[in-house]
């Protein structure tokens, strides 16, 4: 009975290693990245090739209904109370947030991703999309007191960060050249489609 209880168990014990071993595969999985930062190499109908800021190339199938936005300057005065903005902060030496780039949301963008969350533009940044209620100008910079639904944030921005909004494109604007953020996601067969692009404007890397 022993031996014969032994035997069974062993396929069982192996069974269940395989099933860890795929689990663990899985958990260890890449992540599929959400965008691609970089540069157009070249457009062919619906096939646009980034060549992204890390250096890798990467095929994008160009959604029939993909959604094309501008990404222009304006300047750090631009920025009012009640403007709704994104900022990319990294944690400053003193504790507080300090701002690596704001973007300026035009008015019928308002709401648009409300809150504050982990970001991947660089270690330890994050994204935090909220209302201005106050800005305090100082000598190097305005100190803004940004507050979405579930808290606010103090955001300190430099005279030099870049500050950009929004303006309305077309599929025209993507070509090779430009500088662009695509939006991803991974297709049943492997492929990545993209359904929103932001294209720099005369030569702009989005610093988002």
């Amino acid at each position: 009975m022993t031996i014969h209880r032994a035997s069974f168990t062993r396929p069982l014990i192996a069974v269940a290693m395989v099933a860890a071993s795929t689990l663990c595969a899985v958990a260890q999985r890449a992540p599929v990245p959400t965008r691609v930062r970089g540069t157009i190499e070249s457009v062919n109908g619906d096939i646009m090739q980034v060549k992204s800021r890390s250096g890798e190339d990467v095929k994008l199938h160009i959604a029939p209904d993909a959604r094309v936005a501008g990404v222009t300057r304006i300047s750090l005065a631009e920025i009012k109370v009640g403007s709704f903005v994104g900022a990319t902060t990294v944690p400053g030496p003193d504790g507080g947030d300090n701002a690596v780039e704001v973007h300026v949301f035009p008015e019928s963008m308002r709401g648009t991703g409300e809150g504050s969350r982990p970001y991947d533009l660089k270690p330890n940044s994050s994204m935090t999309n909220a209302t201005v209620s106050e800005s305090v100008v100082g000598n190097d910079g305005h100190t803004l007191l940004v507050k979405y639904k579930d808290g606010e944030k103090k955001v300190f921005v430099a005279d030099n960060t870049p500050v950009v909004t929004f303006v309305p494109g077309d599929k025209t604007e993507l070509k090779a050249g430009a500088k662009v953020i695509a939006f991803m996601k991974q297709l049943p067969d492997g492929s990545f489609e993209t359904n929103r692009v932001n294209v720099g404007r005369d030569g702009l890397t989005p610093p988002m």
